[in-house]
């Protein structure tokens, strides 16, 4: 029995090393969040732990090639899986939290959490593929085919191990109950082939069961005020919290507001208001200014689209381009979105200014993916397709992150703007940490 499962053994431990590695990225989201750097180290870690793993794996397998020891191996990283969501915490936060006043806290502070949650169980795993080599030779002469098919099928769950957590898992039921179901399976083919030899490894499936039970239903409190709701889409880890009278929307790991309502005054005291200026930016009108027209890219909750409804009513025509359809549900349930009777498009902004043709008076660009805007909407190849999109006279308005003291990302940004728009003109929030840069077709004094 346990001989016939040694293939199956392998595809489930290349699925689930793929797994994991989604999950894992998840898992850390909503605390450092899914910049370059976390993925960098999430895969550079990743990569390591199974190259130690291969390594003791073919030793292990060398000096005791028992079918035994590799299901043990297996059974051990299902349960250490299995238990990753139930003590997440803690060593998120903490990891979070001690290298918070670092300037490498990002980066240290996701190697710790990395190393603390997935080295032993990823090892485990590395494990695997050397040892039901070993296992699974007969002769020299079919050495290289025997090795061919443990990789090719190890491959094979990989794939699966990457399109089921995208596809299917995170977005239907989430990280952490997708964490669970790899851990189990390992759990399930490992007690398969152990029982009734060694029927302690059949209780892990018992503990692994038990941990999903009983498995905290949040996922992280927000820093500040009463959380309303939370969600993990395809593209975010979601969170609306109640702030006194206002009602805030908070992503990933929480830098930013990326909307707001307040239900006592129209005024967000806060970009969003700004953005309202930028049809000013242009030269001087005999009469008042109003735009005709609107595209919003980064919707997301539809702060600024609602600010412009407001401001200038029935007159003009909106359109919000937002990648992630839930922020868009949660705009409606918790943020009034409705009220801004905007055209809704789900997709992404550059894909969708390259396939329409329609021109407008504003253009506002807030698409942040904390901690920074995305770099394929920075380009001055972009801002010449923002420029075509425009009517004459039209203005681009670009909300920018930064700190108090660090203006880097606002000076390259409004550097590339001047390279491809006449007059470029900045503007500082003074009650949050954002400064809206505006450019005009037109020359602007």
């Amino acid at each position: 029995m346990s001989r016939r499962l040694l293939l199956p053994l392998v595809f489930v431990s290349g699925m689930a090393s793929l797994g994991i590695e989604f999950g894992a990225s998840r898992l850390l989201a909503p605390y450092f969040g899914t910049s370059l750097y976390v993925w960098g180290v999430l895969i550079g870690l990743i990569l390591v732990y199974l190259s130690v793993g291969y390594v003791i794996g073919g030793r292990l397998a060398d000096r005791h090639p028992r079918d035994e020891l590799l299901y043990q191996i297996t059974a051990w990283a299902g349960l250490w899986i299995g238990v990753i969501p139930l003590v997440s915490y803690p060593i998120l936060v903490a990891s979070q939290q001690g290298f918070r006043d670092l300037s490498v806290g990002l980066v240290g502070g996701t190697l710790l959490a990395v190393v603390l949650l997935f080295a032993v169980p990823v090892t485990l795993l590395g494990c695997v593929s050397p040892f039901a080599i070993r296992l699974l030779l007969k002769d020299v002469e079919t050495g290289g085919n025997t090795a061919g098919r443990v990789y090719a099928l190890s491959t094979v769950g990989s794939i699966l191990g990457t399109f089921l957590p995208v596809f299917w898992f995170i977005p239907t039921y989430g990280t952490r109950p997708t964490i669970e179901a790899f851990g189990l399976a390992l759990v399930v083919i490992s007690a398969l082939a152990l029982w009734p030899k060694r029927r302690l490894y059949a209780s892990f499936v018992i503990a692994v069961i038990l941990a999903w039970v009983f498995l905290p239903g949040g996922i992280k409190p927000p820093e500040v005020g009463t959380l309303l709701y939370e969600r993990e889409s395809a593209y975010n880890y979601i969170q609306v919290v109640q702030v006194g009278t206002s009602t805030e929307l908070i992503l990933n790991e929480g830098q930013a507001v990326h909307s707001i309502y307040d239900s006592q005054s129209n005024l967000t005291h806060g970009y969003w208001d700004y953005l309202l200026l930028a049809d000013a930016f242009r030269p001087a009108q005999a009469g008042p200014v109003a735009p005709r027209s609107a595209a919003f890219l980064g919707l997301a909750a539809g702060t600024a689209a609602r600010q412009y409804r407001l401001a200038f009513g029935d007159q003009i025509d909106i359109t919000g381009v937002e990648i992630d359809p839930d922020i868009l549900a949660v705009g409606h349930r918790y943020f009034h979105l409705d009220e801004a009777r905007a055209h809704e498009i789900v997709a992404d902004a550059r894909y969708w200014l390259d396939t329409q043709a329609n021109r407008y008076d504003v253009v506002v660009l807030d698409a942040y993916r904390q901690p920074y805007i995305p770099f394929h909407l920075t380009t001055r190849e972009f801002f010449q397709q923002v420029r075509a999109h425009l009517n004459p006279g039209g203005v681009v308005a670009v909300n920018v992150g930064r700190t108090a003291t660090d203006y880097r990302l606002v000076d390259a940004l409004a550097s590339t703007m001047a390279a491809v728009f006449p007059s470029v003109l900045l503007v500082d929030d003074p009650n949050y940490t954002n400064t809206v840069v505006y450019a005009s077709t037109s020359p602007v004094t």
